[in-house]
């Protein structure tokens, strides 16, 4: 507690003058206390070392602490004064003028996610990997030897673009593991794939520019567009991914095309070959980026793994979004983009304005998790396991749901997407189900205007954080309450 900042906080509100010392303190003590700035059984500073901090004499303190005492707001105590325990309610806030709008920005309007407390696993929820599974010692031992090769001289900001060593990592695993074309020069270390897409709105497109967004789309990606003034243009996805018509080109000609390829968010298509191609040559015909969110390419878990677009043809015009929250996990907060060669030089220097770099001793850590070989024995043992868990949840799903959903999106990722059959709202099975203990977010929720809600009434499961020996179970649980809703009817 600052009590300097305290009393003088007190005499600018308040008329102090003809007050002595001790009735000062006195009356400034008091009024924080019955406020709740002064908490009910906090430690009061020492007489003498708070006298020292004010430039008053001790014996005005003894006084005030005394009559405080003397009153039932402090007790003494073997530790020194603490404020009583007497069950003092703070005052609820004072209500705002009359008059007065209260609002935010209307960028922000509709943006909503739900709060989770930390640490809570719930089933289903989207977007969490095996935790329980992440080699932490492994882990440990790569932080260790980073923070053994940092002295004083690496404690302030780090690089615009990043620590070399990781950046030169994650140039070489995309090479091999997603057909990226890349140099280092080209990689840029970003705090999670929402920092990436913000950064992507602010250098790639001025408020106002068009960009396209799948419907129903990543709502992360629809906040960073909207908190940058774009106007998003929706764009219906098929069976085989985005799907754009000629018209639409023609139309609304994007300056940014966000796409997710590799697993479609929520719904988990995969972008078929001729419309990748096609998606590249109209963006060349029109100016616009291709904005390849691979955010779970990792985890393909039928057939070989697709090609990142970004490398299908040389100098395209993609930029290339990674995320380590999924690969490794979320509070780590490291992800990156690969910017095309033409705009790197362009990039670093408002890149230095927006963003400063940090976490330089986990960039060191995961440069070294990266080409010790660790990233990828990891990876390969998850994808072993989200197949197991994803074949387990389907199997559940048959047998308990077979009647009430139909289930797709199976051949990557970390999700099943699952459409209802049965005449039910999805935000209101999502709400039961949270009254359960399980999050299953409605795909009603991921769709922006201009589509027919209807045909994406269903539900997003996600089974990467939900043992296998589980499924059975939670589905079951899933299965009584979609009973229940016909039940009610």
């Amino acid at each position: 507690m600052d009590y300097g900042l305290l009393v003088s906080t007190f005499t600018h509100r308040n008329q102090t003058r003809g007050l002595t010392q001790q009735r000062l303190l006195y009356e400034c003590l008091r009024q924080a206390i019955l406020e709740g700035r002064l908490a009910q059984g906090s430690r009061l500073a020492s007489s003498r070392a708070l006298a020292e901090e004010l430039g008053m004499a001790r014996n005005s303190v003894l006084y005030a602490y005394e009559r405080l005492a003397d009153e039932g707001f402090v007790a003494a105590t073997r530790q020194g004064s603490e404020v009583a325990r007497v069950g003092l309610v703070r005052p609820e806030p004072a209500p705002v003028a009359a008059g007065r709008e209260v609002a935010l920005a209307r960028r922000v309007e509709g943006l909503y996610r739900e709060s989770v407390a930390h640490g809570e696993q719930k089933p289903f929820r989207l977007g969490i990997p095996a935790l329980d599974e992440f080699p932490l010692a492994q882990w440990r031992s790569s932080l260790e030897r980073a923070w053994r090769t940092i002295g004083p001289q690496h404690l302030g900001y780090g690089n615009i673009e990043g620590h070399p060593a990781l950046r030169h990592a994650i140039a070489e695993h995309l090479k091999v593991s997603r057909g990226v074309r890349c140099e280092i020069d080209q990689v840029f270390i970003t705090d999670g794939t929402q920092s990436s897409l913000d950064h992507c709105a602010r250098l790639f497109a001025d408020p106002g520019e068009p960009v396209w967004l799948e419907n129903p789309g990543y709502n992360g990606a629809r906040a960073a567009f909207r908190s940058a003034g774009l106007t998003i243009v929706p764009i219906p996805v098929d069976a085989d991914g985005i799907a754009p018509s000629a018209k639409d080109w023609r139309r609304a000609p994007p300056k940014l095309v966000y796409v997710t390829p590799s697993h479609q968010y929520p719904l988990g298509s995969v972008l078929s070959l001729e419309r990748r191609l096609w998606l590249i040559e109209e963006a060349r015909k029109t100016g616009a980026w291709i904005i390849e969110d691979d955010y779970d390419s990792e985890f393909r878990h039928d057939g070989p793994p697709l090609p990142a677009v970004q490398g299908l043809t040389a100098d395209a015009p993609v930029i290339y979004l990674g995320t380590f929250s999924k690969t490794m996990f979320p509070s780590l907060r490291l992800g990156f983009m690969v910017v095309p060669a033409a705009l790197t030089a362009a990039a670093a220097g408002p890149l230095g304005a927006l963003a400063r770099r940090g976490r330089l001793a986990e960039q060191i850590a995961l440069a070294d998790f990266i080409e010790s070989g660790l990233y990828t024995r990891h990876l390969r043992r998850m994808r072993r396991l989200y197949a197991e868990r994803r074949d387990a949840l389907s199997d559940a799903l048959r047998r308990h749901l077979g009647g009430m959903l139909t289930v797709s999106a199976g051949a990557g990722g970390m999700h099943l997407s699952a459409q209802l059959t049965a005449p039910i709202a999805d935000v209101d099975v999502c709400a039961a189900a949270r009254q359960a203990g399980l999050i299953v977010p409605p795909l009603s929720a991921y769709c922006l205007p201009c589509v027919d809600i209807a045909r994406y009434n269903g539900l997003a499961l996600g089974y990467a954080g939900v043992p296998s020996g589980n499924m059975d179970g939670l589905a079951q649980q899933l299965a009584c309450i979609l009973g229940s809703f016909k039940t009610n009817r």
